[in-house]
């Protein structure tokens, strides 16, 4: 078997009620700095205890981009368009449930940052050209407006307005609290970036939370929600947004998806002794009733 590459899925696919939901694995890559990364400041010894109690390389990481379609059967909604380079292969994801663009009705944006925004131009051309493309209000203000982006963000400020102002025109702009259609409803989740969306998906008593990137990591980020991460723009607001939203998913017990999870990047959340921990999908998704949920 030597010299074949390791072969993965990038595709998962399951029902949530009436919902037909997608995970769609844009690109994956492997890391050096899992420290400098996702534990700023924090000592050596306190990561490799971590990372050894979680059975992960102390150094090294896998990053997964995972955007998610939703099927309401009305319309196709489509949460971040991924990086948009040579080695995307969201258009591929889709071509594999039968979908070209041209199929996809909403685009939703959770937040600006490169490998959320990057599908939704190619060659100067708009990829969705038949979607509605839905902004957090907040979040493009702060990009087009640009005052307060911190210098490692300015080439993301100049990228968000060279891709992002020209299709204004076609945009819904909305706020937590609003729905962006019956049945999936836009929560705060600020801090990794200034306005930062997640999402409560509900059809048929069944619901899950889209989460985008207010976790970045499915150990450090979950258990370790106070240690600041170097990718969060408001690093303190970053930290209040995990704690509230792993109380959420916690107590709530929601199925989660997960931009930066391991793939498919669904999951629970676990509330621990101390703190909380990441529970990966297994078969629950393959067996449920459409009127079941979760139980102990």
């Amino acid at each position: 078997m030597s010299g074949i590459s390791p072969a993965r899925p990038r595709v998962f696919t399951f029902d949530l009620g009436s919902f037909k939901i997608a995970a769609l694995l844009d690109a994956v890559d492997v890391r050096d700095g899992l420290a400098s990364a996702f534990a700023a400041g924090q000592s050596p010894a306190a990561v490799l205890e971590l990372a050894v109690s979680n059975f992960i390389d102390q150094d090294r990481y896998e990053h997964c981009f995972i955007p998610t379609l939703i099927d309401t059967g009305s319309e196709k909604i489509l949460f971040d368009t991924g990086c948009g380079d040579e080695d995307s292969s969201l258009l591929e994801c889709l071509q594999a449930l039968g979908l070209g663009p041209d199929d996809i009705d909403v685009v939703v944006i959770t937040h600006g940052h490169p490998d959320h925004i990057g599908g939704l131009v190619r060659n100067g051309a708009s990829v969705f050209s038949r979607a509605r493309l839905v902004f957090g209000a907040a979040e493009f203000a702060f990009w087009t407006e640009g005052n307060a982006v911190r210098p490692a963000r300015l080439a993301n400020r100049d990228l968000f307005r060279r891709i992002c102002t020209g299709l204004a025109d076609r945009a819904t702009f909305i706020a937590p609290g609003d729905e962006v259609v019956p049945g999936i409803t836009a929560i705060d989740a600020a801090g990794h970036s200034a306005g930062l969306l997640a999402f409560l998906v509900e059809s048929d008593g069944q619901q899950l939370l889209i989460w985008s990137d207010a976790f970045l990591h499915y150990v450090v980020s979950i258990q370790r929600p106070q240690w600041h991460a170097d990718f969060d723009d408001d690093k303190e607001k970053a930290i209040e947004t995990r704690k509230r939203l792993l109380g959420m998913a916690a107590e709530q017990r929601l199925l989660v998806a997960g931009h930066h999870m391991p793939f498919p990047g669904l999951g629970y959340v676990e509330r621990t002794d101390h703190s909380f921990r990441w529970i990966p999908v297994s078969y629950q998704l393959n067996i449920r009733a459409p009127d079941a949920s979760v139980t102990g």
